[in-house]
């Protein structure tokens, strides 16, 4: 084996097999597939997300924080539908300079994310491409039987609420690019890792199942997700850019800028955030606030699911337009 360009066969058995260690059902990664026994009384919940440099992270990233966004993305949009992770499906597609030492970084990020996460790799593939870097990952969890909210069950009357800050992840790439300038340096790095890092919110995901109406995390922009929710579900969703959930460093980024409503049009647009964004009954409010209080995680009802459909955006009771909603892809 060359460390310049290690084998497929050596990658796996090095690097990715002691990640499977544990779980039967992943059969030492020396089969073609996972068998898995069912649970009785659950679901299983199967989600997917690939990051591709120069799209979704930076070329220059380090691989074991692309490891560890990469698993950490799937296991916010399990945690959004109520579920509890499990275990996880991997394609890693290396090019070029990916050599031994980059590898390596890659499966020490996993490693550490499994052991916090409590997941185990099952399966997957590696292969060389004269394209960019990426990362495929499916994510596995368990929900009881019939509990997993879609994006489809929000009603008129519902709150709309979302767990933790927004706008940090947006924030965290302009810090990581370098062009987020005027905040202290504590600041900076606290989004730079928002980036990096995120945050996937698995121990809120009983609260998700037992009172979210309609749920998803905000990967692509908070209005965006939301208007995803107003799509599936076929009504109209109303939020109130003065009630955004901000962070330290948002609230202080925010306090430079001059033109206050377009720079909270770019926190609800900007992406990357991984929180959760909830459609919530008015009889399940209060009980889904203090679970988010229990847990030391702020949640906060940012609007509310009316008739109609699309999305209306308004700041201190004027309705605004939105330029964009968020992230797409082409």
């Amino acid at each position: 084996m060359s460390l310049d360009r290690p084998g497929e066969f050596e990658t796996i058995a090095r690097l990715f097999r002691p990640l499977a260690a544990g779980e039967p059902g992943a059969r030492a990664l020396l089969d073609d597939a996972a068998v898995i026994p069912t649970r009785p009384g659950h679901d299983l919940v199967l989600t997917k997300d690939a990051l591709v440099a120069g799209v979704h992270f930076l070329p220059d990233d380090s691989y074991d924080l692309v490891a560890r966004k990469a698993l950490r993305v799937n296991l916010s949009d399990l945690a959004a539908k109520g579920a509890d992770p499990f275990g996880y499906l991997l394609a890693v597609h290396w090019n070029s300079i990916s050599d031994w030492e980059k590898r390596e970084a890659f499966a020490r990020g996993l490693a550490e994310d499994q052991r916090q996460f409590g997941v185990h790799l099952l399966g997957g593939d590696t292969v060389l491409t004269p394209g960019p870097f990426s990362v495929s990952i499916t994510a596995l969890g368990w929900v009881p039987h019939g509990r997993s909210p879609s994006r489809a069950g929000a009603r008129p009357g519902d709150a709309l609420v979302v767990t933790g800050s927004v706008g940090d992840g947006w924030l965290g790439l302009q810090a990581a690019k370098g062009t987020l300038t005027g905040l202290e340096f504590a600041r900076v790095e606290a989004v730079r890792k928002r980036y990096h890092l995120p945050e996937p919110r698995i121990d809120f995901a009983k609260a998700v199942r037992d009172h979210a109406a309609a749920s998803v995390d905000i990967s692509d922009g908070l209005i965006a997700d939301l208007t995803h929710i107003a799509t599936a579900s076929q009504v109209a969703v109303e939020i109130h850019l003065e009630r955004l959930p901000l962070s330290g460093a948002a609230k202080a980024w925010l306090g430079q800028r001059a033109d206050e409503l377009s720079s909270r049009l770019d926190l609800a647009t900007g992406g990357d955030d991984y929180e959760i964004a909830c459609a919530v009954r008015a009889d399940h409010l209060d009980s889904f606030l203090k679970f988010a209080h229990r847990i030391g995680l702020p949640a906060t009802a940012v609007g509310r699911v009316t008739g109609g459909e699309g999305v209306r955006v308004l700041f201190e009771g004027q309705a605004v337009p939105a330029p964009y909603a968020g992230w797409v892809h082409e």
